[in-house]
């Protein structure tokens, strides 16, 4: 749990910015959709970054809800039981109207490096295939490292293993444009560096797929 890291007042208050903001955005036509996408994406930004957690924060960013929401959630919860039965030694979770993949990074780089792993290479393919299939989302990979070693090391390194998981994508016939890759390095930690086991935790690559903006607005004309 990470909650401790701000205080759950300010994960309230910015909660309550990224509806009343949402709501304000809404038009006559989408008066069902709980967030506007552009003032949703914006304060979802700020709460994930309260929270620590880049991926988290920008699913809840990505939130449409109303009729549009539920189509898109009813998708993702579709997707998401089939990469749980086709992703190995990876932990999905559903967030909002996406879905966050959390990969240990030992399990898709060696010690030090950025080139994926043989082992690893039948998991992304398993992911390229699922995204594939479900042609209508975007994709953010981002990278995290422990606190070993320097913070701009870390850093470094983490785009280099982010990146690297996008070319892999990239290469089993994903377009580059659908895809952002980041490093966050050692900044959002998810367990305590002071161990062994927190530092296993703390390396890891997390990738977030949610409703690309194109296919939002297509089902939100369809349901007016």
């Amino acid at each position: 749990m990470k909650m401790h890291i701000k205080p759950i007042a300010v994960i309230i208050l910015l909660s309550l910015v990224l509806l009343f903001f949402g709501c304000k955005n809404m038009s006559k036509t989408t008066s069902g959709t709980a967030v506007g996408a552009g003032a949703g994406a914006a304060a979802g930004a700020l709460i994930g970054k309260a929270l620590g957690e880049t991926v988290k924060g920008t699913l809840i960013g990505a939130v449409v809800g109303g009729a549009a929401g539920n189509i898109i959630g009813n998708q993702m919860d579709k997707q998401a039981e089939e990469l749980e039965k086709n992703l190995q030694n990876a932990e999905i979770e559903r967030v909002g109207e996406g879905i966050a993949i959390t990969f240990e990074s030992g399990l898709l780089f060696a010690f030090d490096s950025s080139e994926i792993q043989p082992a690893a290479r039948q998991n992304l393919t398993q992911l390229a295939n699922s995204l594939k299939e479900y042609p209508d989302s975007k994709v953010l990979i981002v990278g995290h490292t422990d606190s070993s070693g320097s913070e701009e090391y870390n850093l470094e390194l983490s785009n280099r293993r982010s990146q690297s998981a996008k070319t892999f994508l990239v290469s089993r016939g994903l377009d580059s444009n659908r895809i952002e890759s980041q490093g966050r390095g050692e900044s959002e930690p998810i367990a305590d560096n002071a161990t062994e086991t927190g530092r296993d935790l703390n390396r890891r690559v997390e990738v977030a797929i949610f409703a690309s903006e194109e296919y939002v607005e297509l089902i939100q004309a369809q349901n007016q």
